[in-house]
């Protein structure tokens, strides 16, 4: 009789933290529903032109670039650095294989809209085929139409757990890697 009452409240337990995790649209601190956080990530810049060498792949946070990357969409892969520093304003990174589907990748671009703090490029060597990622969390997904992309970017666009939300996400830099590495960039642009 114990038993069967310790199984019962298990049981009822379970079902409430379940709700509870449904209501919050299936994520919460701590890796609920396949997102990783991650704590303490470097907020300092580096200089122009510096590689970092990042603890995740991509990135979650740590140091970046005095500039930022435009939030966008991209079809060639972006600096990471300046990508960072994005994170660090609010926006949410989705990295996608460069050799996902076409159908795929649209799929993907339709989470930005102009004025969004999103930002979808190709990476290559991604843990998973598609990426999502915030300020220190991060969401791994074999399928673009995963409607947990969805719920991550609800929670995680604009979080107020990132170091700057609302910092501009546009007016910086709107170029690719491929093009940084042959031109830089020119901070005096910028002011």
């Amino acid at each position: 009789m114990i038993g069967g009452g310790a199984l019962a409240l298990f049981l009822v337990g379970a079902a409430g933290f379940g709700l509870w995790a449904f209501t919050r649209g299936g994520l919460s601190e701590g890796g609920s529903a396949g997102v990783l956080t991650f704590e303490d990530l470097s907020k300092e810049h580096v200089d122009i032109g510096e590689k970092v060498d990042y603890g995740q792949h991509p990135p979650v946070g740590g140091e970046h670039y005095p500039f930022w990357q435009n939030c966008g969409v991209y079809d060639e892969p972006i600096t990471v650095e300046a990508a960072v520093h994005s994170l660090e304003h609010g926006a949410v990174w989705i990295t996608h294989d460069p050799d996902l589907d076409p159908a795929d990748i649209e799929r993907l671009t339709a989470h930005h809209s102009p004025g969004s703090y999103v930002i979808v490029s190709p990476m290559e060597d991604l843990p998973a085929p598609v990426v999502a990622s915030a300020w220190e969390a991060q969401l791994m997904l074999d399928d673009a139409s995963d409607p947990r992309i969805g719920t991550f970017l609800r929670q995680y666009e604009q979080s107020p757990n990132a170091p700057e939300p609302g910092a501009p996400c546009s007016g910086a830099y709107d170029g690719t890697q491929a093009e940084f590495d042959e031109h830089g960039f020119d901070m005096e642009a910028m002011e």
